[in-house]
Parts: C-alpha cells; sequence; structure tokens
C-alpha cells in the first residue's frame, strides 16, 4: 500500500520509522518532511496546511493511507476535506480534535462528564480575568485557548507576574488568536506522566507510559518549550495508577466525546498529573507527542500500520497493544537560544555514527538538506534516542549517542530523565 504521512518534525520521522517496517507498505510519501525523512520516504514540498493540495496528491497518487502527525492541520479540518473525498485518513475530524484546539472546550467537557482535572475558570475578557486574579491563590497558572506551539502556558507566582501574563496573553496577543480566550486554573503539584492512545470513536487503548521536559534549562529552568527530552516508561505510572486512569479518565472521556456528537478517531494524548488528591488531566493533545513518539513508537511492537487500519475501521477492540520489556530516552539536541532566537543553516557532521547500532536512532526535527549537507533548520533539531534494558542504561545510552553528533550552536539539557533515580 502507499502511505503519506503529513507533517515535518521529529514525531513524523518517528511514525516513519514505524510506518517502514510494515510489510504492507510499499511506497512512503511525507509532506512536507525534512532532511532525516527523507531516507525513509519521498518528501513532497506541500505545506501541512494546505488541505486542498495535499488531497489532489493522495488522490494522484492513489495513497491508501494518510497520517496526519501534527496538531494545526487536525484542528483546521485536513481529515474532513480528506473524507470529503474518499480518501482513508488517520485522524480526528475538526469537531473532535477541538479537544486539543480549545482548552475552554477541553475543561468544559472535562466539568460536565467528572472527568478529574484542576479547577479553572474560562475567560474572554482581559478585565474580568484580571479581576478574577484577585481572588485566586497563588501560583496559578494561565492557558492560552488555542493551539501556541507547546508554550501558550504561564505558571505565575505572584500577582503581579499573573497580571503581566493576562496582559501578555490576551492583550499583546504574544500567542496571536490562540489568546482571544484563556483559561485561568488552580495549579497542581505531582508528577507529570504523558499517555498516548490509539482511539477508533468507541475504544481506546493505552501505550506504554511517557514523561516530558517541558522547560528549556537543566533542572526544569528557563522557557517552556515543545519538550526538551522524554523517558519511558515512567516509574511513578503504577498498576493502580492505571487502573483508575482506565476507569475515570481515558473511556469516559472516549465516551464524552461521542456523547457530544463529536466522535474521536485518532490519537489522544492525556497529560495527567498525579496529585496526592490522585491522577488528574492536565491537558489532552489529538495527535501523537513529540518527543514522546520518539520514545514510545520504537518500543512497540505491534505494526503501525494494522492498528491505524484497525482504528480507521472501527475494530480497534480486535487489536492488543504490546510493548518491549526495556526503556527508552531521547534527549533533544536544539540550537543555542531556542525558543527565543537562534541561529539557522549551521552544519550537523556525524550521522554516520549511528549506522548499524541497534536501539540508537537519531529522529530530524529541524534540520534541511542542500548540497548533500545536513544544515540545522529549527530550534529543536534533532531527537536522540536510545534503548536499554531499564531507564538508567537507555538513559546512559542516548547520552552517549549525543556526543555523536556535532554542530555549532548545539544545546541539550543534561538531566532528561533524571527523575528516574528518585523513583
Amino acid at each position: 500500500m502507499k502511505v503519506l504521512i503529513v507533517g515535518s518534525g521529529g514525531r513524523e520521522h518517528a511514525i516513519a520509522a514505524s510506518v517502514k517496517k510494515s510489510p504492507k507498505v510499499e511506497k512512503l510519501y511525507c509532506a512536507p518532511g525534512n532532511g532525516g525523512i527523507g531516507e525513509l520516504a519521498e518528501c513532497v514540498p506541500i505545506g501541512a496546511m494546505e488541505f486542498e493540495k495535499l488531497a489532489a496528491f493522495a488522490v494522484e497518487k492513489a495513497v491508501d493511507l494518510t497520517i496526519v502527525g501534527m496538531d494545526d492541520p487536525l484542528v483546521g479540518g485536513i481529515v474532513d476535506v480528506f473524507e470529503e473525498k474518499g480518501l482513508r485518513v488517520f485522524g480526528p475530524r475538526k469537531n473532535a480534535a477541538i479537544l486539543e484546539g480549545s482548552k475552554a472546550f477541553s475543561k468544559d467537557l472535562m466539568k460536565k462528564y467528572n472527568i478529574p482535572t484542576a479547577a479553572y475558570e474560562n475567560f474572554t475578557d482581559a478585565d474580568k480575568a484580571l479581576a478574577y486574579l484577585e481572588t485566586a491563590k497563588f501560583p496559578i497558572v494561565l492557558k492560552a485557548d488555542g493551539l501556541a506551539l507547546g508554550k501558550g502556558v504561564l505558571i505565575c507566582n505572584t500577582m503581579e507576574e499573573a497580571k503581566a501574563g493576562v496582559r501578555e496573553i490576551m492583550l499583546d496577543k504574544k500567542f496571536g488568536a490562540a489568546g482571544n480566550a484563556m483559561v485561568i486554573e488552580e495549579f497542581m503539584t505531582g508528577r507529570e506522566v504523558s499517555v498516548l492512545s490509539f482511539v477508533d470513536g468507541k475504544t481506546i487503548q493505552t501505550m506504554t507510559s511517557a514523561q516530558d521536559h517541558k522547560r528549556a534549562g537543566d533542572g526544569d529552568t528557563g522557557l517552556n518549550t515543545g519538550g526538551m527530552g522524554t523517558f519511558s516508561p515512567s516509574p511513578f505510572y503504577t498498576k493502580e495508577v492505571d487502573d483508575f486512569c482506565q476507569k475515570h479518565i481515558y473511556q469516559p472521556t472516549v465516551d464524552a466525546m461521542a456523547a457530544e456528537g463529536r466522535p474521536f478517531t485518532g490519537i489522544i494524548f492525556f497529560g495527567l498529573m498525579l496529585t496526592k488528591d490522585g491522577p488528574k488531566v492536565l491537558e489532552y493533545n489529538a495527535r501523537f507527542g513529540d518527543p514522546e513518539a520518539q520514545v514510545v513508537l520504537p518500543r512497540m511492537k505491534n505494526d503501525l500500520i494494522e492498528v491505524i487500519e484497525a482504528c480507521v475501521d472501527g475494530r480497534l477492540d480486535t487489536v492488543q497493544l504490546q510493548f518491549e520489556d526495556n526503556a527508552a530516552v531521547c534527549v533533544v539536541l536544539a540550537s543555542d537560544g531556542y525558543p527565543v532566537a537562534y541561529e539557522k543553516g549551521i552544519p550537523i557532521t556525524g550521522f554516520e555514527n549511528f549506522a548499524g547500532k541497534e536501539g540508537y536512532y537519531c529522529f530530524h526535527a529541524g534540520t534541511k538538506l542542500e548540497n548533500g549537507q545536513y544544515l540545522t533548520n529549527g530550534g529543536r533539531v534533532l531527537g536522540i534516542t536510545a534503548k536499554g534494558k531499564n531507564l538508567q542504561e537507555a538513559r546512559a545510552n542516548a547520552y552517549a549517542a549525543t556526543e555523536w553528533i556535532s554542530f555549532a550552536n548545539k544545546y541539550m539539557r543534561h538531566d532528561i530523565g533524571k527523575a528516574i533515580d528518585e523513583a
């Protein structure tokens, strides 16, 4: 079969690597792709938001299945466009992708269906938001309602910070239209865990757990980023936690979306906080996490295409997900200055060090290939992933592998997965 992947980051490279392993796939395309994905797939110069062009390409090439990796096209309605043309596509329709597209919607959904989450209020008026802060407890969390590249969340410790945050989001529009509305919610403490799941509209099957590191600097300091690294599984995600989440969070979310006339087919990413009062939902995403996909997919034993087809066909209940009994750690190599300002176009060397090394992966996030030379082309450049028999070994392997790659403004955190030592 012919498969098209929509996207251009490390997540899409990880998806492509898994798809390529399927004996069902004879031809793989990626739009627009990146330098590394080009080694696995034919990259097509069509942007992820060019829905009509992408659909026309899928029709022209007789693509059998399209996998949408990114959030923006899903929230924008790419699945609806493809389905109208009779194309098989994996991802939620626009009316279901709102689960990620609007934080206000998802918070209201959780309140209505008694899904555990932080106490909150929604605002579309900055003055009302500022007035609400006068009665709030600190620290407090401000969230831009819409998509903001994983950066639209501010944790404020003081009234001054919070008022500045409201102005930043709602008045200065730092995150653009994403800040037309805003959620103010209580600050939760505990361990963060990410759980990705496959959903076919009614059935949900969860994958192995992971934990992301959002802040730019060691010790969780600095600005929020799209993610500086991750590890899987989380030692804090116990059977007891899983049992609770299956009963009170996972299936109830799928049932709630169906009850609202928004049946969800695709990936639901559950961002959880393991609080002293039990697990609660921090956020939902409507696609594979990035960089979570880079540690979860390499550990999955199933044929990814078979699982995705079961979701599209509404028969996910016939699939048994299986994961390797090991661990994986991903360390993001970024351009120094990310997420604010950084140089692009810097030569990268050392890729040959990964050749033939089992259990080591170099996922391209922000690269381009020019005249046979890989160059940096983004803030997050590469995701260096390694497996090991346990988390400590996987972490040691991943950090060793970061030394195999060189570029002038290479930057990384040095404490990815350090929390595993405290488990």
